[in-house]
């Protein structure tokens, strides 16, 4: 999904000479960034040695080559856990069927300790809903049916509900920015998951049918997808804004437990309305048959 080589590539040409104090000298250059030789020696390695890293000819680097490289190279914490994850893949990872994400039991109790009084929604590594309690669900997807995860071939992506399905698009007002961080956790993710068939099949798909994601998927962005904030267009409560947070669980460390907490007052009673009619909705009598 993603080379080392690649990798190390994309930000070489993002570093300018200027931004490290390197002296040019006027000289015409035909790389927007770091040329090669300069990035090796920078990072106290020799030029040939860093040209066969690039081009995947050379075996795994150490990581104490890798931190100085990230180091020249200016990488923050998370693209400095990609580049490590990078350099640990097998030089041609074949892809492998996953079994399927379940949630585990204490996320689950975790779930319903909240009740629903706050959304929350559990997440798999694809960004497939493993499960939801009703306000979360009514927040972020009221219009995919409530019991959708119970069934693995049928669990809601989130990736594809950002990018194919229209519904989800309208509900976000600062949609550009969330779709930007669900393709860098994305990236993460599969330098995590190098042979993922699942997550790489994902990918693939998104690249095919929209044009915004293949645009962002080409940028490169790598990114942690812990807090944040939603402004909502919401069509039975309004506009809210609401502060996502997700907890990570020591036994399944693949899931995400996300929370999403009012902003202010008004997106507050918001959420209070979701709550009463999710309520309303789980007392309301069976028809007979």
């Amino acid at each position: 999904m993603e080379s080392l080589g690649a990798f190390l590539k994309s930000r070489r040409d993002r570093v300018t000479p200027a931004e490290i104090g390197l002296r040019t000298f006027g000289s015409a250059r035909r790389v927007p960034g770091l040329r090669r030789e300069e990035l090796a020696h920078l990072a106290g390695v020799s030029a040939g040695y860093y040209t066969r890293l690039e081009q995947g000819q050379a075996e795994t680097a150490s990581k104490q080559v890798l931190d100085a490289l990230a180091r020249v190279l200016q990488l923050g914490r998370i693209e400095t856990v990609h580049l490590h994850n990078l350099a640990r893949q097998p030089a041609n990872p074949g892809l492998s069927e996953p079994p399927l994400e379940e949630p585990h039991p204490r996320v689950l109790a975790l779930l319903e300790s909240i009740a629903d009084v706050t959304p929350a929604i559990v997440l798999g590594r694809r960004g497939d809903v493993l499960a939801w309690n009703r306000t979360g669900h009514a927040l972020v997807a009221e219009h995919i049916a409530y019991d959708a995860p119970q069934v693995a071939t049928r669990r809601p992506s989130i990736p594809r509900m950002f990018f194919l399905d229209p519904l989800t698009r309208d509900l976000h007002r600062n949609w550009d920015e969330l779709a930007r961080v669900h393709v860098a956790y994305l990236r993460l993710t599969a330098g995590r998951f190098p042979t993922d068939a699942r997550l790489a099949a994902l990918i693939g798909e998104l690249t095919m049918r929209s044009d915004e994601f293949a645009r962002m998927w080409t940028i490169g962005e790598v990114a942690d997808c812990t807090v944040g904030t939603m402004h909502l267009q919401h069509p039975t409560v309004g506009a809210a804004s609401v502060a996502y947070q997700v907890w990570l669980q020591p036994d399944s460390p693949d899931h995400r437990l996300e929370i999403y907490t009012p902003n202010d007052s008004s997106s507050a009673d918001a959420i209070q309305i979701l709550t009463h009619q999710s309520r309303r909705e789980t007392e309301l009598p069976i028809p007979p048959c």
